[in-house]
């Protein structure tokens, strides 16, 4: 689906003298960061269905732009480990393809992304999913759809995922999330949870059960990438 439109504009409208996000070749005239044929190699993906294997419990329908490879892991990592924030409006307008095809036809739609911890958040200068899940809001409500942004959700300080294994990760995420408010009601749209990239899903799955004990349980998950041994 490219019903969204503008994502080139999108890629296209900042002039900045570095090297490309993408392919982190150096070129003139880049335009947020990235250069035409990484442009157009992230234009060309397409969102899909992924789970990983196995899937935790709780784990909801997850919808992933493309595989963790190529100019989109390198523009997630320019994004959020180094501070390239311009990216946020592109990489946004990328996720509101996912989250159109995890959930059409147009309905009303609450955006819920993974909260930071509070170290991450000092640590990139905001909350990096909190900036691309309302980049991705502003595309879907310009392409009609009726959305709304919500952080029910705050995040316990927990070891940096890097430097855990798959159980050390499952293990951090039992306890890594708290409702900002006890006996929050559900919430009346098509809950979507949003992260950036899904490897194991225990984040997701975490979030997930938090959201279903607040009577919010999530439709589905949108995210822009999933690892390549767990993606297909």
């Amino acid at each position: 689906m490219r019903g969204l439109g503008g994502l080139w504009a999108d890629l296209g409208d900042l002039v900045l003298p570095a090297d490309c996000a993408g392919c982190r070749e150096r070129r003139s005239g880049l335009r947020h960061g990235v250069c035409p044929e990484c442009v157009s190699t992230l234009g060309a993906l397409r969102p899909g269905p992924v789970r990983p294997t196995p899937a935790p419990t709780g784990l909801p329908p997850c919808f992933a732009l493309g595989p963790y490879a190529g100019p989109l892991r390198e523009a997630l990592l320019a994004y959020k480990e180094h501070g390239r924030h311009g990216l946020a409006r592109p990489l946004g307008a990328l996720l509101a393809e996912v989250v159109a095809v995890a959930v059409e036809p147009v309905r009303p739609v609450a955006l819920v992304p993974v909260p930071d911890t509070a170290a991450a958040a000092r640590a990139r200068y905001g909350d990096h999913l909190d900036r691309l899940a309302r980049h991705c809001a502003d595309r879907l409500r310009r392409a009609g759809w009726p959305v709304r942004v919500l952080r029910p959700l705050r995040a316990l300080p927990r070891p940096d995922s890097v430097t855990l294994d798959s159980a050390g990760r499952a293990a951090a995420a039992q306890t890594a999330f708290r409702s900002r408010s006890a006996g929050r009601g559900g919430v009346e749209a098509t809950v979507v949870v949003l992260d950036d990239i899904v490897t194991t899903g225990v984040t997701l799955a975490a979030v997930s059960r938090e959201l279903s004990a607040t009577g919010s349980a999530p439709a589905v998950a949108a995210v822009l990438a999933a690892t390549e041994k767990r993606h297909r």
